[in-house]
This record gives C-alpha cells, sequence and structure tokens, in this order.
C-alpha cells in the first residue's frame, strides 16, 4: 500500500492507494475518528459490488452501518438528494458521532461530503473512491457540492475528508467508457504541472487502456501526489488551485447546456481541454503543437474531442456562472506548454467566438 499525505494543519489526512483494501477498511480508519456508526453513502450499482466488504470492514472496527442509496448519474448530485440523505440520517438518529463513508464515484463522493459539511454543522467523513475519476482528482482536495440546473457546482462547501481509501481493483469492474472518462483528469494533471506524465500517457497509451496494475498505480499515485501539492497550497481555491479547473469551464458549461445527462464528467472535461488548448494557441499563449499534443492524446485514450453544437453565446452566457467568474469576466486557464499554464483574469468574448463557434450554426 502506498501512502501520501495532504497536510493542512488540524485538517490533514492521509490518501492510501493499494489492492484488496476494502475488507479491511475499518482498520484504515483514523484513530481520531471517534465514531460509533457509519452510514455508506453509494449508488445501487456499487453497492451491490462493494457494499458488503466495506460494510464487513466497517463491522470489524466496531461499527454500526447502515446504508443509503442515490441513484445513479450527475443529475442526482441535487438538493434534492442531499434532502434525502438528511431524511435518512435524520430517520437513524445520527449525531455528530456518526462517520458518513462516499462509496463511489465523483457523484456520491461530491455529494456525501456536503452533507458530511453541513450535517449539525459538520460529521466526519471518507472517501472509498471507485472510478479512475474520482480516484484521481474528486475525493482528494476537500471541494464538495451539488448542482444547480444553471451551473455545475453551485451549492458547495471546502470539507476534508478524514482519509481517501483508493482500491485499484475497483476499476476492474468499470464500463470502459467510464474508465476512459477518469482518464481526461490524468490528462490534466500532464498539462497543467508534469510533462513526464503526460508522455507516460502517451507511450503507455495501450497498457493503461488495458489496465496494467503497474500503469494505473504510477499514474494514480503521481496525479494524487500533484493534486496534494496543489490543494497544500491553496485549499480554498482563492486562485493558485484554479489551475486544477484546466479544460473545466468549456467542459462545465458543456454539461450544463446537455442538461447533465450526454456526456460523463470526464468526456466533458475531455473536449474542455481540448478547446482550451485551441484558445490557447489562438491567443499565442502556446505553440499549434502543444494544442495538437493534447487533442492526440485525448483521441488516442479513447475520448470526445468535439464541441456539441450550441451557439458560441449560449456558451459564453453559461461560462458566466461559473465559480471562477468574477465582475462577469471569465477566469479561464490558458495552456503555455505542456506542464504549465497560466491563470487569465479575462478573455475577451471575440476569442471564445472563433474557439467556440460552430461550423454552419449562428452564434446566437
Amino acid at each position: 500500500m502506498r501512502t501520501l499525505r495532504i497536510d493542512l494543519a488540524d485538517r490533514s489526512y492521509d490518501i492510501l492507494i493499494g489492492r484488496n483494501l476494502l475488507a479491511g477498511v475499518g482498520q484504515l480508519i483514523p484513530e481520531s475518528i471517534q465514531a460509533h456508526r457509519a452510514v455508506i453513502v453509494s449508488n445501487p450499482s456499487v453497492n451491490k459490488l462493494y457494499g458488503a466488504a466495506v460494510a464487513a470492514g466497517l463491522a470489524s472496527h466496531a461499527l454500526q452501518t447502515h446504508v443509503v442509496e442515490i441513484p445513479e448519474g450527475e443529475i442526482h448530485k441535487t438538493l434534492k438528494s442531499a434532502e434525502h440523505l438528511y431524511d435518512r440520517l435524520i430517520e437513524e438518529r445520527c449525531d455528530r458521532q456518526t462517520l458518513l463513508v462516499a462509496l463511489g464515484g465523483g457523484v456520491i463522493g461530491d455529494l456525501t461530503g456536503f452533507v458530511a459539511a453541513t450535517y449539525q454543522r459538520g460529521v466526519p467523513y471518507i472517501q472509498i473512491p471507485t472510478t479512475l475519476l474520482s480516484q484521481v482528482d474528486s475525493s482528494v482536495g476537500g471541494k464538495t457540492a451539488v448542482n444547480h440546473p444553471r451551473g455545475k457546482n453551485l451549492i458547495g462547501a471546502f470539507y476534508q475528508p478524514r482519509v481517501v481509501v483508493i482500491d485499484i481493483d475497483c476499476l476492474q469492474s468499470l464500463p470502459p467508457a467510464e474508465f476512459r472518462a477518469g482518464l481526461a483528469e490524468v490528462i490534466k494533471y500532464g498539462v497543467i504541472a508534469d510533462p513526464e506524465l503526460f508522455a507516460y500517457l502517451e507511450t503507455h497509451a495501450e497498457k493503461i487502456l488495458g489496465q496494467d496494475a503497474e500503469c494505473l498505480t504510477h499514474i494514480i499515485e503521481t496525479s494524487c501526489a500533484i493534486k496534494a501539492g496543489v490543494v497544500e497550497r491553496d485549499e480554498t481555491e482563492s486562485d493558485y488551485r484554479m489551475i486544477l479547473n484546466f479544460g473545466h469551464t468549456i467542459g462545465h458549461a458543456i454539461e450544463a447546456l446537455t442538461s447533465y445527462s450526454k456526456f460523463k464528467h470526464g468526456e466533458a472535461i475531455a473536449i474542455g481541454m481540448v478547446y482550451a488548448a485551441k484558445l490557447s494557441s489562438q491567443m499565442g499563449k502556446c505553440s499549434a503543437e502543444v494544442a495538437e499534443r493534447i487533442q492526440a492524446l485525448v483521441k488516442r485514450l479513447g475520448l470526445p474531442h468535439q464541441l456539441p453544437e450550441f451557439p458560441s453565446q449560449d456558451y459564453i452566457d453559461t461560462m458566466r456562472l461559473d465559480k471562477k467568474a468574477r465582475d462577469n469576466k471569465i477566469k479561464f486557464i490558458l495552456a503555455r506548454a505542456i506542464g504549465s499554464v497560466e491563470i487569465v483574469d479575462s478573455i475577451p468574448e471575440p476569442e471564445f467566438h472563433k474557439v467556440l463557434h460552430p461550423p454552419g450554426k449562428a452564434r446566437g
């Protein structure tokens, strides 16, 4: 088992990466958690696969365990789902000594973390991410949220888990499209901070798609280490942490415009990165070769790379609702090279129109 530490003073915690970790999860809970019961939050398919093993692992730690299922999909990361979870916690008479366990992908992790941050003004929670995307990104760093119909993650809180348990064996049950979607975030880490990771993805693409255990451990550990370093420097996204959103501003707009139902989160981010790179090249921030390498890797790893056909003004209006927007100006992350990005306070609208305007469609 590999251990990474996120150093955030009294909010510090470990990221544990290994195989066959679920059955012993009770022994991985920090001693500082004085819980007498645990509530596992999962979706039906993940709970069917791993719920019993996690429950048994928690029971071995003398925790009384309950399970709450949330329907699968981004469309269920809502205040309504949070209310359902609050209701169940109240029905079970859960108090501040109740441990919430997020067992699933990014939707479950974000929702569980948000409820943990707000139920009785805060209860402990741990992350057990079961998708590649959640293992390398959303389970780490303490960003919790639910969606609003007009924008992604607009309602949320910064609230750190007490431990993140990453069992790479869980990836074997992922549908291929779900696994590929997680690779988008790994590409992102290469673009923003690690040219060696990006090159590793280029040279090991087939082995990664084949879920070679050594390759998976390397890209997960490297991604988590990059994110840990960024979060330690800027926990609440006041400035530097925004580099983690490379590709996300356009990606989140894609999700909102398609009602969170057409693309998986990682697929939308993949498209967003391709167009963020095109915009970077168009504005002279990076070479055309950089943008071409990013698009080529996205395609090679089986991810979508073409923008859905909405008027460019629709994209711009939606991006203005992004959490990073300030004074009606869209903050944006542009690539300078593979391994280096720049936070830009505002992009002129004509630049967006040029890169977002789909052929044959009115700009609106």
